[in-house]
């Protein structure tokens, strides 16, 4: 057997940087392979300090302390691993221009660059540094899979290189930038997955939902021209903001975009702002990286990322609180996300279509809504009218929600009586197409013949008004507040109930409503 001590530096050498190449290749984490390598250089073979850059976008050319070198800002070199004498990722040289300083050199096709005297090649700057800390070696090589540049690979050591020792670090190098590329390729395959599985639970959930209208049903001149309006605005990446009261078919109108763009073989993925805890905002739209707050067991995906390639339809817009809008404006304005808990960013090619039920130039002037964000949303604004404006439509709708009820609860029902549909088309409909189906819905469980009958009972209020006109303050008052109560269906706590809208404490709506003498009926929906 071989006397440990008689074994030659350079063969001692290879040993050491197979043994490395050995462990770099067992793992498929890329951090945890960039690691190994850096820490490996400076454990095993007693570098002084080892790094690695990786290829990636220009995203930080603003504090970028090497951004008067650059040229080409749409990529450069990112400090991803660093072992030895610094660990700090977020130093000086955290981002390098190609073609700037030796790495920059190196990368951009000037090969490998090594030396034994640090002290007197002009490439190295910094001698002072090097002469304080004992460096005679540098030694730095890019790391390219087939003809990818991945990145670059430098060392500094207090000893000099032999010829042989230059040579495997050479093969080493490849060896590394094959081991980096199949843990990229792996993230990637693993994020495709992620995002796969997470748009389909998306999907799954969508499918659950029950959705008004199955497609956009009307021939009153009012929805022609918002239809008109989807048809020139579809085709392009316009951000489009609706609006409309409650339950006229603004997610239908959503939806009708999607499909006539060219983003409709992707999801057109749908956030209801309003129904979102607002501790909860920013991790739902943005995502967040496991551990990065208190029940974030793993990592999520935001709705911006799985959108990415489609449309999200953030409804109940106006509902955000102030710090999502500020992160919903950068999104916007920058497009990308990052994740809480993670320091990059991620790009996303996202159409943005909003809708709200509010006046957002209103809630601008309150100072609940920023008016950059707005303007931002309001590129594209389409408003839909409440079925009162297009009353000629609701026998089409009547005959479409009478044809699905019957369907689906097995009844043979032929239409509605001619008394009652004129009661339909005289009623003002505040609840608009939702309250319309509701009461259609309900009108065929109780019908016991083949056409339905609906009587004023049946309805919120008045066939010609649901509320009647007041003259005194307290009767305004009232209808004002049993308005808000039919809106919100009566709900009156919470960040959709009626308490919220009418910027009242509950207790205090309850007992305004008991002076006033407001109740909910048994017939109220």
């Amino acid at each position: 057997m071989d006397d440990p001590s008689s074994v030659s530096p350079s063969h001692k050498t290879r040993q050491i940087l197979e043994r490395i190449a050995l462990q770099m290749v067992s793992s498929l984490d890329l951090p945890s392979v960039l690691t190994t390598i850096t820490q490996g250089l400076v454990e095993e073979l007693d570098a002084a300090f080892a790094r690695i850059w990786l290829l990636g976008p220009g995203d930080l050319c603003a504090q970028c302390h090497k951004a008067a070198d650059c040229t080409n800002r749409d990529q450069c070199l990112h400090l991803e691993a660093s072992a030895g004498l610094y660990s700090n990722l977020d130093g000086e040289y955290r981002r390098i221009p190609l073609g700037a300083l030796k790495i920059g050199k190196i990368a951009q096709g000037y090969g490998s660059m090594h030396t034994n005297d640090v002290l007197g090649d002009d490439r190295l700057p910094n001698k002072q540094w090097m002469q304080d800390n004992g460096l005679r070696s540098f030694a730095g090589y890019p790391l390219k899979f087939q003809w990818e540049l991945l990145g670059v690979i430098a060392m500094f050591g207090r000893r000099p290189l032999s010829e042989a020792e230059i040579e495997r670090l050479s093969i080493f190098a490849n060896q590394a930038a094959i081991a980096i590329k199949n843990a990229q390729l792996f993230t990637e395959v693993a994020q495709l997955k992620t995002r796969l599985e997470a748009e389909n639970l998306y999907l799954r959930e969508e499918i659950k939902l029950n959705h008004n209208f199955e497609e956009i049903v009307g021939e009153n001149q009012n929805i022609r021209s918002v239809l008109r309006l989807i048809e020139q605005v579809a085709p392009t990446d316009s951000t489009v903001l609706i609006r409309g009261d409650t339950g006229t078919g603004k997610e239908l109108m959503a939806r009708a975009i999607h499909n006539l763009s060219p983003r409709r073989a992707r999801s057109l993925v749908k956030v209801n702002c309003g129904a979102i805890p607002a501790n909860l905002v920013e991790s739902e739209l943005f995502g967040h990286e496991k551990g990065s707050f208190t029940g974030a067991l793993q990592r999520r995906i935001g709705r911006f990322e799985l959108a990415d390639g489609g449309t999200i339809f953030l409804d109940e817009v106006g509902e955000l609180p102030l710090d999502a809008q500020v992160k919903l404006l950068r999104v916007l304005q920058e497009r990308e996300v990052e994740r809480i808990g993670s320091g990059h960013s991620t790009k996303v090619n996202v159409r943005v279509i909003a809708a709200t039920n509010r006046d957002l130039h209103a809630a601008v002037k309150a100072g609940s809504f920023r008016a950059d964000l707005l303007y931002r949303l309001n590129v594209f604004p389409i408003e839909v009218p409440p079925l009162s404006a297009r009353a000629s439509d609701i026998p089409l709708l009547v005959n479409r929600f009478v044809g699905k009820f019957s369907t689906k609860m097995g009844k043979k029902i032929d239409g509605v009586s001619e008394s009652t549909m004129d009661r339909l088309i005289k009623y003002a409909w505040p609840g608009n197409i939702r309250e319309l189906e509701n009461v259609i819905e309900r009108a065929t469980i109780l019908s016991k013949g083949p056409l339905i009958q609906i009587g004023d009972v049946m309805l919120q209020g008045n066939p010609a008004s649901p509320l009647p006109v007041a003259d005194s303050l307290e009767e305004v008052e009232r209808t004002h507040i049993l308005r808000i109560l039919q809106d919100t269906n009566w709900v009156i706590e919470g960040k959709q109930g009626a308490a919220t809208r009418l910027g009242l404490h509950p207790n205090t709506l309850r007992s305004r409503m008991q002076k006033l003498g407001i109740k909910k009926s048994r017939h109220s929906a």
